[in-house]
């Protein structure tokens, strides 16, 4: 994952997202929208409570990880070392795009002592349902 934004767009996964609650909670199944967004949730949510090994067994897309791998660390150890002094955590989801099997979703996160930051967080559908595939970078001004 390059540079500090993908260390901050994970940092800043918290608070106000998990406030938000869970979409989809009925019997019917879930849009892709809102399947999208529980991923967010649940992205946020293990990273507020330092969630690793859920980050890289139910959050992250194969693919990223075998990338983050490459670089010689563990999964679980790299997210441990990039959100390890993350306080308070936020975000914001703005505006979700769905094109087939890829989504992307626009965010504004922040967390204590970092300036708020808005970024892309592209998703995959998998057999087993979304997955963070791309930490992508700036998408301007916090």
């Amino acid at each position: 994952m390059p540079g500090t934004r993908a260390t901050a767009l994970l940092a800043a996964c918290g608070l106000a997202l998990a406030a938000a609650g869970l979409p989809g909670c009925g019997g019917d199944e879930p849009t892709d929208q809102e399947a999208v967004r529980s991923k967010l949730l649940e992205l946020a949510d293990a990273t507020r409570a330092k969630r690793y090994d859920r980050l890289c067994d139910r959050v992250f897309d194969p693919q990223l990880i075998i990338e983050v791998e490459q670089a010689g660390i563990p999964c679980e150890a790299g997210m441990e070392r990039l959100l390890e002094d993350v306080a308070d955590p936020r975000i914001t989801i703005g505006r979700i795009t769905i094109d087939g099997d890829r989504a992307s979703a626009e965010v504004r996160t922040s967390a204590a002592g970092q300036p708020p930051s808005r970024d892309v967080v592209e998703l995959v559908r998998r057999d087993d349902g979304w997955r963070v595939s791309e930490l992508a970078g700036s998408a301007g001004p916090g």
